[in-house]
């Protein structure tokens, strides 16, 4: 072996020292800079003496440890990905003939987008939520919200996934309440809560509550949907808001796992076994533009889970250590500007998350960097999928690009600074003080700081931005919502507080102040209040008044 590698060496500099030289002599490489989206210098040529390792133990074979082609044996030629497109805007009505329209056009799963005001807990009437309704996604402010929402949709045949962060077990128990309505038992229902409390301090800033009690009820969740929905993902651990923010992909992809490793943490001192709740925890990954280093991205993620998962947290199972994704094509990288080559970006990076073995995907519309996705945009952009899927050919075999030294080489880097990082965390006392010492925000904003530099400067070509400029006017159809919808909300959400039994609404807030305030679950008193019609911003307050708000530190 010692003796091919000498080999290779000696034929490598041979071929640098002739037709190497001879072809930079008459022909001299482009000035620009040969470097990743996340800055990482490219070689020139990459051979089998950058692959590190050995190929049963770093690569081995799909389905098996350490999982780096894939957590499935056959991947996409067994089942394709599910085609989940992300929509939500307006009111509940609006939003439920979008999801039937996108189940005709061939998705497979539903992903609910909601609006801020529900992001941070508010009711649609409340002061706090002025000008925010249905302009993100769509508003829920009480389970007849949520009954509107999926009237018509057998929930015993989806699975749903809902972006929603620190009011995420009220939105879930209002999900699971609707499902009873339908006469589908919870422990029927599949889906994924992305429940990710931990990168909203660090990325998105949707916290609401300091991170310790957010921790307990994300726990609770953990924990009742282990006993409760086996079909259920209770956490969907996202890198794609820290990618968003301006990360790296290895910061992404170090962050993410960090944030994945403190939730196996605190559901074991919560006395749960990690076979119980490990293979229903997932994880949503942005893909960014970098066609290489966005399939080592997902590649290293899996080999570090799944040695993470076997051998610092003793699971035993192997779907325990099984790390399955949701990918969604970058939307910090679409441009007003010339929308519709858009379009282009998200082949690409959809792309790069099929050959990086995603479960689960959804493509971005070209005019998402002007406003919620129109009708047309969104079924360009399923369309996108669906020629990947039928038309391209890369599903036909197992992890196409394994094996490719570049591919193989980039793996192994983001790999290390993966490790890197995490070395780095522990150093000053792990996630939690992490977060309140500015750590990962600084990494972030470095990051985002330099790319856009690059930009500016011109070292980075963004076409449409700094490069193939045009001046016309917009031609693509923007989405128009009901202009009646707040009005219509606002009704509906009247109609349910004077319906409902106050009485049994303000017993069961008042059950679940007590249950907040110890230590049980909270979430079986979180079902009663929501099946009593308790609205979203009245559960909320409960936790308010018991948990405190939380101030980001000022980070200088």
């Amino acid at each position: 072996m010692e003796s091919e590698k000498k080999e290779l060496e000696q034929a490598r500099q041979q071929w640098a020292d002739t037709t190497l030289k001879r072809t930079l002599e008459r022909y001299p490489e482009r000035a620009d800079q040969f470097i990743t989206t996340s800055g990482e210098p490219l070689e020139r040529l990459y051979t089998p003496l950058e692959m590190e390792g050995e190929y049963l133990e770093d690569l081995g074979f799909p389905g098996e440890y350490p999982f780096t082609r894939g957590v499935h044996p056959t991947m996409y030629r067994g089942r394709l990905w599910t085609m989940r497109m992300f929509a939500g805007f307006g009111t509940a009505e609006e939003t439920n003939q979008r999801f039937r329209y996108l189940l005709d056009q061939g998705q497979t799963g539903l992903s609910v987008a909601f609006d801020l005001p529900t992001l941070y807990g508010f009711d649609t009437d409340a002061p706090e939520a002025e000008g925010e309704f249905g302009r993100c996604g769509v508003a829920v402010s009480s389970l007849r919200d949520m009954e509107v929402l999926f009237d018509g949709i057998p929930l015993d045949q989806v699975t749903t996934s809902m972006t929603i962060n620190s009011p995420a077990s009220i939105i879930w128990a209002m999900y699971i309440a609707a499902a009873e309505q339908q006469g589908v038992p919870m422990h029927r229902l599949g889906g994924t809560l992305q429940n990710d409390i931990l990168k909203e301090y660090v990325a998105q800033k949707e916290y609401i509550f300091p991170p310790e009690p957010s921790m307990r009820l994300v726990t609770d969740t953990i924990e009742f949907g282990s006993q409760e929905l086996p079909r259920w993902n209770t956490v969907s651990i996202s890198g794609y808001h820290i990618r968003e923010a301006g990360s790296t992909a290895a910061q992404e992809l170090a962050f993410t796992l960090a944030d994945g490793m403190e939730y196996v943490r605190w559901a074991l001192e919560r006395g749960l076994d990690a076979d119980a709740f490990a293979p229903r925890l997932s994880f949503f990954f942005n893909c960014h533009n970098d066609f290489l280093e966005e399939i080592a991205k997902f590649r290293a993620s899996r080999r570090i889970w799944a040695r993470e998962m076997r051998d610092t947290f003793g699971a035993q199972d192997p779907r325990s250590w099984w790390m399955r994704f949701h990918t969604q094509t970058a939307g910090c990288s679409l441009t007003a500007q010339q929308p519709e080559i858009n379009i282009i970006r998200v082949a690409v990076q959809a792309l790069a998350a099929v050959l990086g073995g995603t479960q689960s995907l959804h493509t971005n519309s070209m005019d998402e960097a002007l406003a919620l996705p129109s009708e047309h945009a969104v079924t360009v952009a399923l369309r996108t999928q669906q020629i990947i899927a039928h038309e391209s050919g890369v599903v036909n075999t197992v992890d196409p690009l394994g094996g490719a030294y570049a591919v193989e080489a980039l793996t192994d880097r983001i790999e290390r600074q993966a490790y890197d990082y995490f070395e780095r965390i522990e150093a000053v006392g792990g996630v939690l003080p992490a977060i309140e010492l500015g750590f990962f925000q600084q990494e972030i904003a470095d990051a985002a700081y330099r790319y856009q530099r690059e930009i500016d400067e011109e070292k980075r070509i963004v076409v449409g931005i700094n490069a193939y400029e045009e001046d016309e006017e917009l031609r693509i159809p923007i989405l128009k919502m009901d202009p009646e919808g707040y009005r219509k909300q606002c009704a509906r959400l009247e109609q349910v507080r004077e319906e409902r039994d106050s009485g049994a609404v303000g017993q069961a807030l008042d059950r679940l102040r007590i249950a907040a305030q110890g230590t049980e679950n909270t979430m079986p008193y979180i079902l009663d209040a929501v099946r009593a019609y308790a609205t979203l911003q009245e559960i909320m307050d409960v936790f308010r008044d018991v948990f405190g708000l939380y101030r980001e530190p000022m980070i200088i």
